[in-house]
């Protein structure tokens, strides 16, 4: 592609601010990877680099990872699950009711306390995720960027969905155990549940805290990396390194 053209598509793509031009880039990225394997570009001070499809084979791994940690870093900070709408954990719906009928007598406040213990265990259990997403981002094969270039809007999620998932659970379950313990979430149920059966005619229930935490956990992971997902398809660059710059943002 002649530099003057190329120059054209890239400042279009990166300085434009219409949906149109913010697909441009995932556009111009999914014919590079189909097509040629290199092609040119002229920096800032005016020489000419080769962009072959490695490089942006790597730049795109490079913005997913950014993107992973992002997300990571978000929801293991405190409040990052208790305070975001869209992924706050709810009570185990069984413990709903326990709930509704502590409310009637004033004592509320014991399950809003697992509630927020809840969130507490997978704010901290989060960074477990940061290792299995970098190392299933740097594992993806040329033919699975392609794929994900040419697929629906959250092909990488699903990728690395199928990729963690099960590894995840795995890793975080024992975390999210300890950690109900450590950030007094177990303490707190037993305390509402005692007073919950002192009350009469009140059915039996049970739940299984950590097996719903960890799941929410994992929901509330993928929610945000598909947030991430469609941010990098409108702007993937963001200027954070150098091959970023090299490849997307040389123009600007």
């Amino acid at each position: 592609m002649p530099n003057k053209t190329l120059r054209t598509v890239f400042a279009i793509a990166l300085c434009c601010s219409t949906p149109f031009a913010q697909a441009s880039w995932w556009e111009q990225a999914v014919d590079l990877l189909k097509g040629s394997n290199t092609t040119e570009q002229t920096n800032t001070a005016g020489s000419t680099s080769a962009i072959t499809t490695q490089d942006m084979n790597s730049a795109f791994k490079q913005a997913l990872s950014l993107g992973s940690e992002a997300v990571v870093k978000q929801l293991g900070a405190e409040d990052g699950f208790n305070a975001d709408s869209h992924i706050h954990i709810p009570l185990p719906q069984n413990l709903q009711t326990v709930k509704d009928v502590l409310s009637k007598f004033g004592m509320q406040n014991l399950m809003d306390d697992v509630e927020l213990k809840l969130n507490r265990a997978a704010e901290a259990a989060a960074p477990q995720a940061k290792s299995l997403f970098l190392n299933a981002i740097q594992n993806m094969t040329f033919e699975d960027v392609q794929k994900i270039y040419q697929g629906p809007q959250d092909s990488a999620t699903q990728y690395l969905k199928s990729k963690t998932s099960d590894d995840l659970k795995a890793k975080m379950q024992p975390i999210i155990e300890e950690t109900l313990n450590s950030v007094g979430a177990v303490s707190a149920y037993d305390k509402a549940i005692a007073n919950y059966k002192n009350l009469p005619f009140v059915p039996d229930v049970k739940a299984d805290l950590q097996n719903h935490v960890t799941q929410k956990s994992l929901d509330g992971l993928f929610y945000y990396l598909a947030q991430q997902e469609q941010a990098i398809r409108k702007d993937p660059a963001k200027q954070t390194t150098e091959l970023l710059k090299r490849v997307f943002g040389s123009t600007q």
